[in-house]
């Protein structure tokens, strides 16, 4: 037994001295891997103290590289996103390149003078072998290679931007894995549906046989996806805009009625590339762009802000028409308001703290179906699929109002987190005890009409051709309680 302990005491004694190099080795290893690596991708400036404070720099980027890689090959296959992780590896070798760019110049710059004086001989005849330099002084030499290497810089931190910008945000454990929207999860549904005993006209035509609608006009002036709308319809319109904005004021909101048009540095910092590309509408000659939500203005109202923790959560409703090319699948639909050009919406927005995001976002989907269902209105919620989730969102559902005449629900509304990815792109800070960090904003539509009249006026048609104007807008219709 004691031959035994002593054996195994040894072992232990041998095994801790063993661990104790075996730090030293792989650090030894590491410094001579990232060394070929500086080699290759960074403009040599042969100064020792250059290379130390570059070798350093190259291994603590490298070991979080290598941890991501294995994050963004599981992120690409669930979003199914295009960009190949070659990109990537692209994107790193650029961020070595142009961290290194940056040590260099700035050491460069300090220690230029005591260079020349320790190696100015070496470093002359390095120079004079370059006939460019032949006839330059010290000075001009020096401001020279700064200029090359504030140039390469500039280039090297634009390719790491544009990349960067189209890599698509972390998901949350939680979405179901889906291919497109056709996998979207039904989670629970809110009143109970009915198909009376009678038919439901189309809502083009139920809006007609008020004088309510006039899309031929409408396509006269500026084409398929705009629309007249007149009287009592108009009115039930401007009604349901009043009592949400009320609604979301009465839960501790802020009205904002925000700017229509937003600048290109706030709608890359809203949205993707792709998004921008298929929603927005570009002022001519102008930097200057109509929003598609109010959304992108109010978000962007914190740009470059530092908000203090003590000021979270904001929280904010606002009002805006909106506009939207419609490019894509679904495009424009030409017999009715379901998909058009131009709406009006009330926008529940979010700035809070990361670990109350989550929080929100249960709340605010649930003030959309509460909404609905104040109207009478019987409401599901659908949880998006990795496949039908934007680059930039964490989690998303969407909000369904039940059709009568369809027999089926369709969109009325989408709730979403977008975790830090906006904050990061717009440069949105919290102050903290412990140094400022990105907060986390959200967005979510209260109402969306006129596509939200359509499941108005299926749900509250009677059999004689009226509407039943819901107890809660009547305050905002003058009284009326039918429209006849």
């Amino acid at each position: 037994v004691y031959l035994v302990l002593s054996l195994l005491l040894l072992f232990l004694v041998l095994l801790d001295v063993l661990l104790g190099h075996l730090g030293n080795i792989v650090e030894l290893l590491l410094i001579l891997r990232i060394g070929v690596l500086h080699h290759k991708a960074v403009i040599r400036v042969e100064h020792r103290h250059i290379t130390l404070q570059a070798l350093r720099l190259n291994r603590a980027v490298g070991k979080l590289i290598s941890r991501l890689h294995d994050v963004v090959h599981q992120l690409f296959a669930v979003r199914r996103v295009g960009i190949g992780l070659q990109r990537i590896l692209e994107r790193d070798d650029c961020r070595l390149m142009t961290t290194n760019l940056v040590v260099c110049k700035g050491i460069y710059e300090r220690l230029i003078v005591q260079t020349l004086r320790q190696f100015g001989d070496d470093v002359a005849e390095l120079v004079a072998s370059n006939s460019e330099n032949k006839s330059k002084t010290w000075d001009e030499r020096k401001q020279h290679t700064i200029t090359e290497l504030e140039k390469a810089e500039e280039e090297l931190s634009q390719k790491v931007n544009d990349i960067m910008m189209i890599i698509p945000n972390i998901i949350d454990p939680s979405v179901p894995i889906g291919k497109d929207d056709s996998e979207n999860v039904e989670v629970e549904r809110f009143g109970d549906p009915v198909v009376p005993d009678f038919e439901i006209p189309y809502h083009r035509e139920i809006m007609e046989s008020f004088d309510g609608i006039d899309l031929d006009s409408a396509a006269r002036v500026a084409g398929n996806g705009f629309y007249y709308l007149c009287g009592d319809i108009a009115r039930l319109h401007s009604a349901v805009i009043s009592y949400a904005r009320d609604f979301m004021i009465d839960r501790g909101f802020t009205y904002y009625i925000p700017p229509f048009m937003i600048r290109s540095d706030v709608v890359t910092g809203v949205m993707s590339f792709a998004e921008m590309d298929a929603m927005m509408y570009k002022i001519e000659g102008e930097d200057l762009y109509l929003i598609g939500t109010s959304e992108h203005s109010m978000i962007g109202k914190f740009k470059d802000q530092i908000v203090k923790k003590e000021e979270l959560p904001i929280t904010m409703t606002s009002y805006s028409p909106c506009f939207r090319k419609e490019v894509g699948a679904h495009g424009i639909e030409e017999r009715g308001v379901y998909r058009i050009h131009q709406f009006e919406k009330q926008e529940m927005v979010v700035l809070c703290k990361p670990e109350e995001s989550m929080e929100w976002y249960n709340k605010m989907w649930s003030y959309t179906v509460e909404f609905f269902r104040s109207l009478d209105i019987p409401v599901r919620t659908l949880e998006c699929c990795t496949g039908d989730l934007a680059d930039l969102k964490v989690k998303s559902c969407d909000v369904e109002a039940w059709s009568p005449r369809q027999k089926k629900y369709f969109e009325v509304g989408s709730c979403s987190n977008l975790g830090d990815a906006q904050a990061r792109r717009l440069g949105i800070r919290i102050k903290g005890e412990n140094g400022n960090y990105f907060a986390h904003t959200l967005n979510n539509t209260v109402v969306a009409p006129p596509r939200m009249l359509i499941a108005l006026l299926e749900n509250h048609l009677q059999a004689d051709g009226s509407i039943k104007v819901p107890e809660v807008l009547r305050p905002y219709m003058g009284g009326l309680d039918y429209i006849k």
